[in-house]
Parts: structure tokens; C-alpha cells; sequence
């Protein structure tokens, strides 16, 4: 019985350097996550905040629901879009996705890259 108490006494890893070496994997795994996921993330939603700061009366926008229209007015949380003659229509100024023109090239990519002949 005490020649395995003496063997599973010699097996005890050494100090910290067994311990550091086993973090390392889980250290790579989040500057991988980091710098893929989290930081291209965190730009965009900066973009998009400047984006709806520097929103002004006339500009053509796209919401999220994907109505088409221009700003007649703004306040800080409300933004007043003109849809057609006479007809306007208040949403969350962060319900606003994209200026019309940017929704215009990105409608126009795909077809340019499908052009298939045949």
C-alpha cells in the first residue's frame, strides 16, 4: 500500500512553470477572439454611432425595416422621415441603418458581380 502513496507523490507537477505552460492555449484563444470578433465589432458600432450623430435635414436614409425616405426632422431620439408626398412617418433615430446612397451601391454590387454570360 505505501509503494503507491510514494508513486502518485512523484508524479506532483513542477511549481509554476506546468501551470503557466496550460494558459497559454486560453490566452491565444482570446487574443484570436479579440482581434476577429470583438474589435471589428466594436469599430463598426462606432461607425454607425458617428453616422447617426452626423445625420441633417434632406439626407435620404434606410432604416433597419428597410423604409426608404428623407429627414424633415430631427431630435435627439426621433427622427422625422418623409416617405412620399404629404406622408411622414417618426422613428428611433437608432432605427436609421444606412444612408440611401450606401444602400444604392450595396444593391448595385451583386449585380455587377453576377453577370454571368450564360
Amino acid at each position: 500500500m505505501t509503494g503507491i502513496a510514494y508513486a502518485a507523490a512523484g508524479a506532483t507537477p513542477q511549481g509554476g512553470v506546468g501551470s503557466l505552460a496550460s494558459f497559454i492555449p486560453i490566452i491565444l484563444i482570446f487574443v484570436v477572439f479579440y482581434f476577429l470578433l470583438i474589435r471589428p465589432q466594436q469599430k463598426k458600432a462606432r461607425q454607425q454611432q458617428e453616422f447617426l450623430h452626423s445625420l441633417k435635414k434632406g439626407q435620404e436614409v434606410v432604416t433597419n425595416g428597410g423604409i426608404h425616405g428623407r429627414i424633415t426632422g430631427l431630435t435627439d431620439t426621433v427622427v422625422t422621415l418623409e416617405i412620399a408626398d404629404g406622408i411622414r412617418v417618426k422613428v428611433s433615430r437608432s432605427a436609421i441603418m444606412m444612408s440611401a446612397v450606401e444602400a444604392k451601391k450595396q444593391a448595385d454590387a451583386p449585380a455587377r458581380n453576377n453577370t454571368s454570360g450564360g
